[in-house]
């Protein structure tokens, strides 16, 4: 149990630091309530619709195709730093990797999945 006394220790001091801060915080700040502070949007606009409507779907698609395409970069990494031990194996199967993503990216451009308008 010796092992863990420092891991503890590190624990308690990260949540102390955290309490102080916060009260710390809490006891200097200004306190200057105006009715535009303590509005919903603090934007500068008033509010003109219920912030509750339905989004287009081209928000979704284009966050998809994002996540999508970023995967390619989670992979790219380990590959990278691997790459002196895959050799010319590990090149090819990476080419291939990025040839299927760019045909991807094409299929979707033609598709309109990227257009906005």
């Amino acid at each position: 149990m010796s092992g863990y006394l420092p891991i503890a220790l590190m624990l308690v001091v990260a949540a102390l630091i955290g309490i102080i801060s916060v009260s710390v915080g809490f006891l200097i700040r200004p306190r200057k309530p105006e009715k535009v502070k303590l509005s919903v949007y603090e934007c500068g606009m008033p509010e003109f619709s219920d912030a509750r409507q339905r989004y287009n779907v081209r928000f979704y698609v284009i966050a998809m195709l994002f996540v999508i395409f970023d995967v390619e970069t989670v992979f790219l990494f380990p590959w990278a730093v691997s790459f002196d031990v895959l050799g010319l194996f590990g090149l090819i199967e990476m080419i291939i990797f990025i040839i299927i993503l760019v045909f991807g990216y094409f299929y979707a451009w033609k598709k309109g999945a990227l257009e906005w308008a």
